[in-house]
């Protein structure tokens, strides 16, 4: 019974963390691809090259190795996990979406990936032993958690809760930016908070309906560029 009572307030924790992803990803999706993205992307479409996102089918390979990539899928799937019937950030393609990133946009903050993973391997291993991708679901919450807390020894530059921060803002991008942008595999994270996308247009059936839209297609950023609909 102690221990139950022990384990409340850290399971209050976490729910209370996805609530937030949840309730900055209604508030964000529409806005949510970084300056940086978007600028890449507006090259793109100015030069009438491909754009960068399509680069990397196997979800990385353009900035992190198989070891990094592996410990960015599994932090990213601890913080936006697959549930019956719902795609997790693994599915969503939001390694892809970081690799991409930090090969293009976000080149300088390679620098930053590398370091701070090096320091979560290092706190892991000191504290459990293991490497983050070895530990179960439960102790890789508590590494999470410990991070985000400032409670994780062995960080210099980027601090604990920085790595984080700057992570968690990074899966967020991934699983609601346009899938342009490599993540948000085929609108999943988007039919997930049922955002539609950038619609042509609102019925007045619509404008005032207070439930969430739901009609198809969604509408992405490819789709307005080629002049047609997809993703429905």
């Amino acid at each position: 019974m102690t221990q139950q009572n022990d384990d409340k307030p850290d399971r209050k924790h976490d729910e209370s963390r996805r609530a937030f992803l949840v309730g900055a990803a209604l508030g964000a999706a529409a806005g949510i691809v970084p300056e940086a993205q978007a600028q890449t992307h507006d090259a793109h479409a100015t030069t009438g090259a491909a754009p960068h996102a399509m680069a990397s089918p196997e979800g990385h390979g353009a900035f992190f190795n198989d070891d990094d990539a592996a410990t960015v899928q599994a932090f990213a799937e601890r913080l936006w996990p697959a549930a019956p019937g719902r795609a997790g950030a693994a599915e969503i393609g939001v390694l892809n979406y970081i690799d991409l990133a930090l090969a293009g946009a976000y080149a300088d903050q390679q620098d930053f990936y590398r370091r701070g993973l090096a320091q979560l391997d290092g706190y892991c291993r000191a504290t459990h032993q293991k490497a983050f991708v070895q530990l179960d679901g439960a102790q890789q919450d508590d590494v999470i958690r410990a991070l985000e807390q400032n409670k994780a020894s062995g960080f210099a530059w980027p601090s604990a809760p920085l790595f984080f921060n700057t992570l968690r803002t990074h899966v967020m991008e991934g699983l609601f930016a346009d899938p342009v942008y490599g993540g948000n595999k085929n609108f999943e994270g988007w039919r997930q908070i049922n955002f539609p996308g950038g619609q042509p247009f609102y019925s007045a059936q619509d404008m005032q309906s207070r439930a969430a839209f739901t009609r198809a297609p969604i509408v992405g950023i490819q789709a307005r560029a080629n002049g047609t609909v997809k993703g429905g």
